[in-house]
């Protein structure tokens, strides 16, 4: 490809960054970045307090990526200020309720621990609850009870992602990036020409902006911008945020992260910066749909909205009880939305969008992509340029067969319900009720009418 054709990313993530600061360093030399905001962005899933850092994984594939990405989180001057090292627990149970029980729990646990081991890393078995709590005592609850099942890694951690996002942008700036942003970076539209390519990007100020080649890197506002056919939906997965006093973040700071894989819960060690303790749910989640495409809210806003549904916040309070129970009765001081773009195996997309030749899609980060920033701009730069193993790329590729599937059937019928790397848990995917949906979008308006102070 000539290195001097222009080349448009839309998109400031994780997938949209480290894919203009390969190619930049690769010397193609006029590369712009569109978002609605200066990365990071508020209401991106690339943006938050903390992300997992973990290879632990039920496939080889992304094993042995996560394990490249590791070395480089823990190792690269770049990841110094935004990189903690500290274990990764992953637990199940057993048996139990089926409506809450994750299918792929204890089969997680089972290929996990063989791939490491194939990998030649280190793992350590945790036979009970006891042996959990002999562990880490800093968990004063009793994770899981019956049925348990687990085991730990010490070679995982937790990246500040706001922070590591903020110096990747740093670094495309001067790999000489350019950015658009704001209004007139923010993409609602593409401009189409009669042989199937797209000649620009339509803004939401009116605007246009030219180029040889397209990139979206729209996470889970893509299905609402190209046609998708089944390929993706957008889901949205609950966060919760306890303020600690300092006392308690110092208390706290041996704290592990926590998978519970049958509710799909986890938690992070305290954030000392901010005071909080953060808590999640890696489930099926919630759709926020629209002519039959879910989406995020389009507004460009200044913090995500202090919502989530009530029945979700009782499952994080649950959680928070198995872990760390004496916090349950101070609440969350806030939550959020995390938004995923799921595809019905948890493999990304990086391919050329079937009806348009000049755009190619990077997206489908399923929840689970944010721990591959040091590496995964190499693999989305070699899919567009054409260079990827013939394995990968069928990976990766955009499915046009799951057309004439039915979404529901793939993306929470038996097959899903284990879905992506197995390490998902909790209750099936739900669209947000009426009101629920009410409250989301008047509370994204408000954030859009009355940004917050600085």
């Amino acid at each position: 490809m000539d290195k001097t054709q222009s080349i448009v990313i839309v998109g400031a993530g994780v997938f949209g960054l480290s894919t203009a600061l390969y190619l930049a360093e690769d010397g193609f030399s006029s590369i712009t970045v569109m978002d609605r905001s200066m990365p990071p962005v508020p209401d991106g899933s690339s943006n938050d307090i903390s992300r997992v850092i973990r290879f632990d994984y039920g496939d080889p594939v992304y094993a042995k990526m996560g394990r490249d990405a590791y070395e480089l989180w823990n190792t690269s001057p770049d990841y110094a200020d935004s990189f903690h090292r500290t274990p990764c627990v992953w637990t199940a149970q057993q048996s139990g309720p089926a409506d809450l029980v994750s299918a792929g729990g204890s089969d997680f646990i089972r290929k996990t621990k063989k791939i490491l081991t194939d990998m030649g890393c280190e793992w350590h078995n945790l036979d009970n609850v006891t042996a959990l709590k002999d562990r880490f005592p800093t968990v004063s609850g009793t994770p899981i009870g019956a049925g348990f099942e687990g085991f730990y890694n010490n070679a995982a951690g937790w990246a500040d992602a706001g922070l590591a996002i903020t110096g990747l942008r740093d670094r495309c700036i001067r790999a000489g990036v350019s950015f658009v942003t704001g209004r007139h970076g923010h993409v609602t539209s593409l401009e189409k020409g009669s042989d199937g390519g797209v000649t620009a990007v339509r803004t939401i100020d009116g605007g246009r902006i030219t180029a040889d080649q397209f990139i979206l890197a729209t996470g889970a506002w893509t299905a609402s911008l190209v046609p998708s056919w089944n390929t993706m939906v957008a889901t949205a997965q609950i966060v919760g945020f306890v303020r600690l006093t300092p006392e308690e973040v110092k208390r706290l700071k041996d704290l592990p992260i926590i998978f519970n894989l049958s509710t799909g819960f986890f938690s992070f060690p305290p954030h000392e910066q901010t005071g909080y303790l953060k808590v999640a749910c890696h489930s099926f989640g919630y759709t926020l749909s629209s002519s039959n495409v879910s989406s995020p809210p389009s507004e460009a806003i200044s913090q995500r909205a202090n919502f989530i549904p009530e029945e979700g916040r009782q499952r994080l309070l649950a959680g928070l009880g198995e872990i760390l129970p004496e916090l349950v009765a101070r609440g969350f001081e806030k939550t959020c939305l995390c938004w995923y773009n799921e595809t019905p195996t948890g493999d990304f997309i990086f391919d050329r969008h079937p009806e348009h030749k000049n755009v190619f899609v990077a997206t489908g980060g399923t929840g689970h992509a944010y721990k591959f920033l040091p590496v995964i701009g190499e693999y989305i730069a070699k899919a567009f340029l054409g260079q990827l193993p013939a394995d990968l790329a069928e990976r990766w590729k955009f499915h046009t067969d799951y057309r004439s599937r039915a979404q529901d059937d793939l993306f929470t019928g038996a097959s899903a319900r284990g879905g992506g790397d197995g390490s998902r848990g909790g209750p099936g995917r739900r669209e947000f009720t009426a009101q629920e949906r009410d409250r989301l979008l008047t509370l994204t308006n408000a954030l859009v009418r009355r940004p917050a102070k600085i």
